[in-house]
């Protein structure tokens, strides 16, 4: 348990929820290890075949509590070479918080309300799919306290949107609202509220889970490669990884479900040991 957030089981789907709506759903130190943990855990246990990260109250989260940079002195040091080897690692670290997102073998899909700002878009930006409602709105917070967005969003937007927007929303910390997020392509559906944007990714969240939870895994595989390399590349690895998963049982059971007009019953994938 942690004051952060709340994780749930639904079947084969998890739900994260953000649960601090007095605090803006800020991220304070002890919530990024929190946060991490509980993903993994999610990734390495196997029977969760898609996360759903969503929040309580007005805003999806305002990022990083204010009060973390006049905290911890050590962890902010960068006066000398020692101190700044030390700032690396420790940065690394937290990136790797958000990373997990990333190397999950489960599709995470993120519900956004209100403000999705600094640390939260990081967080946003490193989930499969976001959705969110007709008043929520996007915003590159750091800049507007003198730092550089620091664990991810300025190395994946551009993977999300137009490299101009996104320096643009980089360079002045102005916000994105929601329809102009639709139409970059952040989001893949605005609903009209908190309630409807939840029961529009539960729904998305019910069809991912109904899949093959293997075939899913490879599939998330292959797109976070083909994004990150070139076509040839990835062909390559596709002919390793389908070559890993290729499972002729799995298919008849999806075949047989589609024909008969019913579930099909996938095994979970095995827990890493």
């Amino acid at each position: 348990m942690n004051d952060f957030f709340r994780l749930s089981h639904d079947g084969a789907i998890a739900h994260l929820e953000f649960n601090r709506p007095e605090r803006m759903n800020t991220m304070a130190p002890a919530f990024f290890p929190a946060f991490r943990d509980a993903v993994q855990s999610l990734h390495d246990g196997g029977a969760a075949r898609v996360l759903v990260i969503s929040s309580t109250g007005k805003h999806f989260s305002a990022g990083m509590a204010l009060d973390t940079f006049a905290g911890d002195g050590a962890l902010l040091d960068t006066g000398s070479a020692r101190a700044r080897l030390s700032f690396q690692d420790g940065l690394r670290r937290l990136m790797g918080c958000f990373d997990v997102l990333d190397t999950a073998r489960l599709p995470v899909l993120c519900a956004i309300q209100g403000g999705c700002i600094g640390g939260a878009l990081d967080l946003a930006a490193a989930c499969d799919v976001r959705y969110c409602t007709a008043d929520a709105f996007f915003c590159v917070q750091e800049i507007n306290i003198g730092m550089a967005a620091d664990l991810g969003v300025l190395q994946r937007l551009p993977k999300l949107m137009p490299q101009g927007m996104v320096r643009e929303l980089a360079y002045t910390g102005e916000r994105l609202g929601a329809a102009r997020a639709l139409e970059l392509g952040l989001v893949n559906a605005v609903l009209p509220d908190a309630d409807a944007l939840l029961a529009h990714v539960m729904a998305i969240a019910r069809s991912i889970a109904a899949k093959s939870p293997l075939a899913i895994a490879g599939s998330k595989l292959a797109l976070n490669h083909a994004r990150d390399h070139g076509t040839a590349a990835a062909l390559q690895q596709m002919t390793l990884l389908q070559s890993a998963i290729f499972d002729t049982g799995e298919m008849a059971e999806a075949i047989a479900a589609w024909k008969d007009k019913r579930e099909a019953a996938f095994e979970a994938l095995h827990p890493v040991p």
